[in-house]
């Protein structure tokens, strides 16, 4: 079955990663599935969240925004309005749980790390391509770390994407366009490690329920998608080890 793009249903959208974006982040990514662009930087603050002090221990977060233009009709700035919506804070939520999930927090001290994750263009799957960008910025800044001899180790332990499918006229799909996932009957998030464990998965019936049969093959699905995915951080990043 073709899609309108002219995909295939279990084809990904072409997938640009383009690290080191920006001139004054240790860890930055340009990451484009189809027309969705999402900017990932991380940064770190050598001061700790106050629930952590004392412990030893260190921190991850994720901010989450998206530009006004960044979609057909302008988005005002959450800042004008005073204060983040329910969909910014479970997003940026997410990719922070998703990060640390396979983070070493023991590993760098009373420290905090911030992944900022900008849309500059929506089209479908903001939230999948900021975790995937975010971790490739993740592993740049936690290089940089390492030159500078704050560690020694990449304390990642193991690669980490994500994706979207859902059912559209019966048909599962991978990787939705706003298009596809505007007329949606099942909506789903999966967030995957390169070993294959899951993360998190989010998965909303829409319009209609769906079987034990369809989740199977949704899963399935994503997994195989996920697996190309960090295909291409491997390309970038190399091995993690070391």
């Amino acid at each position: 079955m073709e899609r309108k793009s002219g995909r295939r249903f279990d084809e990904l959208r072409p997938i640009k990663i383009i690290n080191n974006y920006l001139r004054n982040s240790a860890g930055s990514v340009m990451v484009e599935f189809g027309n969705t662009k999402v900017i990932c930087a991380a940064s770190l603050d050598e001061n700790p969240v106050q629930f952590l002090k004392n412990t030893g221990k260190g921190w991850l977060t994720a901010e989450y925004s998206m530009l006004p233009m960044s979609t057909k009709k302008r988005t005002a700035r959450e800042s004008t309005r005073g204060k983040q919506g329910g969909r910014t804070h479970e997003i940026q939520r997410m990719i922070g749980r998703s990060l640390r999930a396979v983070t070493d927090l023991n590993a760098f001290g009373e420290k905090t790390i911030y992944l900022d994750c900008d849309v500059v263009q929506a089209d479908g799957g903001t939230r999948t391509a900021s975790v995937t960008g975010a971790f490739v910025a993740l592993v740049d800044l936690f290089k940089r770390m390492r030159g500078d001899g704050i560690i020694e180790n990449i304390p990642v332990k193991d690669f980490l994407s994500a994706v979207s499918v859902g059912i559209i006229d019966n048909q599962i799909m991978i990787d939705l366009e706003y298009e596809e996932d505007s007329r949606a009957e099942v909506d789903m998030n999966f967030v995957m490690t390169g070993s294959g464990r899951f993360i998190e998965v989010q998965g909303t019936a829409e319009k209609t329920s769906f079987s034990k049969e369809q989740m199977s093959q949704m899963t399935e699905l994503a997994a195989s998608g996920i697996k190309k995915i960090i295909e291409r951080q491997k390309e970038i990043l190399g091995e993690l080890k070391g």
